[in-house]
């Protein structure tokens, strides 16, 4: 089963991620993670990347699809995979269907975590403290917010019109939200 998990920054993706990989025994695909592996692994691939960040600019789509593929395709990770905070854009929706698609797989649930700008700007605050993360602050994260909110509503009608969205109050405390989502999940595992 391949699920797909998104909520603005500090709604706690990838804490439910890691819990939906562990329970349910899926891979946890993080575009930041395959971008940064990259890097660490010092690829040319990793090299064009990191300038591409260093100079501020959002990796293009088909760098990211590229890497996306490369997972998708490999029969470790066939129909157990969660995206996790991807795709964030319409296009890159329609070409993770694509790409699922050509490898003959599909994704069966998209989870979207809700939670206000207060309760992210309170979490992110709480994590830069705890974690001392560089782009934790008010300011970078209103902007990440807002930014995120005007690309994810066209993937939202996107995953509407399949019935695979679940929005989930990610609100509440951390077990509380797992617990809704393990129940979802089991669900549709029948």
């Amino acid at each position: 089963m391949n699920i797909v998990i998104f909520g603005p920054p500090g709604a706690g993706k990838g804490t439910q991620s890691k819990f939906i990989a562990n329970k349910f025994n899926l891979y946890q695909l993080s575009t930041g993670d395959l971008l940064r592996n990259e890097i660490k692994n010092k690829t040319q691939l990793g090299s064009e990347i990191s300038s591409i960040i260093n100079s501020g600019e959002l990796v293009s789509d088909e760098i990211v699809s590229n890497l996306i593929e490369k997972f998708v395709s490999n029969d470790t990770y066939k129909n157990q995979i969660i995206f996790d905070g991807y795709p964030r854009t319409l296009i890159q929706a329609k070409n993770l269907d694509n790409l699922l698609k050509k490898h003959k797989q599909k994704i069966d649930m998209v989870l979207k975590l809700s939670v206000s700008l207060e309760t992210v700007k309170k979490r992110i605050l709480e994590r830069q403290t705890q974690e001392k993360r560089a782009d934790d602050n008010e300011e970078i994260a209103i902007k990440r917010y807002e930014m995120y909110e005007k690309n994810i509503n066209p993937v939202i009608d996107f995953y509407k019109q399949t019935n695979l969205l679940k929005v989930v109050n990610g609100e509440t405390a951390i077990s509380e939200i797992s617990n809704e989502i393990g129940g979802l999940i089991e669900s549709i595992k029948g």
